[in-house]
């Protein structure tokens, strides 16, 4: 594993020089979407939802959208002044006991590693937490944002997870339990003796992922009776994507329709202009090219879920 983070826990007058490494990893299945006809990767192109028009990573700013629609764009120096902070100190703000921590608060889980010399109060503030079956809460920044978190003992290692804001908890009003009414005695009876017929304790390798297991075998059944479509290894550019094939058409057109100028110098002048400008879409030509086209794999923007809170209120 490598560490993410460096940094200390801070308690009283003690400190722990720790490394933060992420305790989990998804190992969910995803597939790509390409073209049935020849399994070439499908692209995205950043549009511009009111002009249709390409625009380049350069142009591209931040957004909050409000309540009632209306989008604030914030600049750099907007969000320089918002109170990040860039602590590296895990501070311990108070012990609770651990019952008292909600499970659907948790958020990402975190491993922590003593560094050499911190690796006796490491050890004694684990155990002190295992003796008195109790849990850290604590603040820390990650990604210049404060979040509380909690410290809490697996393993003989300590594992740090982020909590969710109070307010990211959603209320569960449902109505239609208030028509369920009391379970008959009769009922109760028996659904306690399907839970004690079921009771165990938990292992988590008595679960495994059936689904990922038979892609796996599906896939390897495909390759195995040679139905696997060979696609040509993409060259990966540096900085913004160009579509060479469209900005060399553009290049024609313009050197065609350039007045007093050669060829060549149109070309070169068209090329050099038309990369500096976002890349229009252009229709695709009946046949395939044989031009290699440099390009790499665009991901779509995500849309970041904007959250009732301002980031100053998270912050504080």
């Amino acid at each position: 594993m490598r560490a993410i983070w460096k940094g200390a826990v801070s308690f009283g007058l003690v400190t722990v020089p720790v490394k933060l490494y992420s305790a989990t990893e998804s190992h969910d299945v995803s597939f790509r979407q390409v073209h049935a006809k020849d399994g070439g990767r499908i692209k995205y192109q950043r549009v511009c939802s009111l002009d249709g028009e390409e625009v380049a990573y350069a142009d591209i700013a931040k957004g909050y959208e409000t309540d009632d629609g209306e989008m604030v764009i914030l600049t750099d120096d907007d969000l320089a002044e918002l109170p990040l902070s860039s602590s590296k100190e895990i501070s311990v703000e108070k012990f609770v006991p651990s019952d008292q921590i909600d499970p659907l608060m948790l958020e990402k889980s975190y491993y922590l590693e003593p560094e050499k010399s911190g690796v006796r109060p490491y050890a004694l503030l684990r155990d002190a937490l295992r003796e008195s079956d109790r849990v850290a809460v604590v603040t820390v920044s990650l990604r210049t944002r404060t979040s509380p978190a909690l410290l809490r003992v697996r393993d003989d290692v300590l594992v740090m997870q982020t909590l969710m804001w109070p307010d990211e908890i959603r209320a569960a009003d449902f109505p239609v339990l208030e028509e369920a009414g009391e379970p008959r005695k009769q009922e109760l009876k028996m659904a306690q003796m399907l839970l004690e017929t079921l009771a165990g304790d938990f292992d988590p390798a008595d679960f495994e992922d059936d689904y990922a297991e038979a892609v796996e075998k599906l896939v390897e059944a495909k390759r195995q009776g040679g139905e696997v479509t060979r696609t040509k290894p993409e060259e990966a550019s540096s900085g913004e994507v160009v579509d060479l094939l469209a900005a060399l058409q553009r290049s024609v057109e313009a050197a065609k329709t350039g007045r007093g100028e050669s060829s060549s110098s149109s070309s070169s002048s068209s090329s050099s202009d038309d990369a500096e400008k976002p890349a229009k879409k252009s229709s695709p030509p009946k046949k395939k090219s044989d031009t290699k086209k440099k390009s790499a794999t665009k991901k779509p923007a995500a849309k970041k879920t904007t959250s009732k809170k301002t980031a100053a209120k998270k912050a504080s």
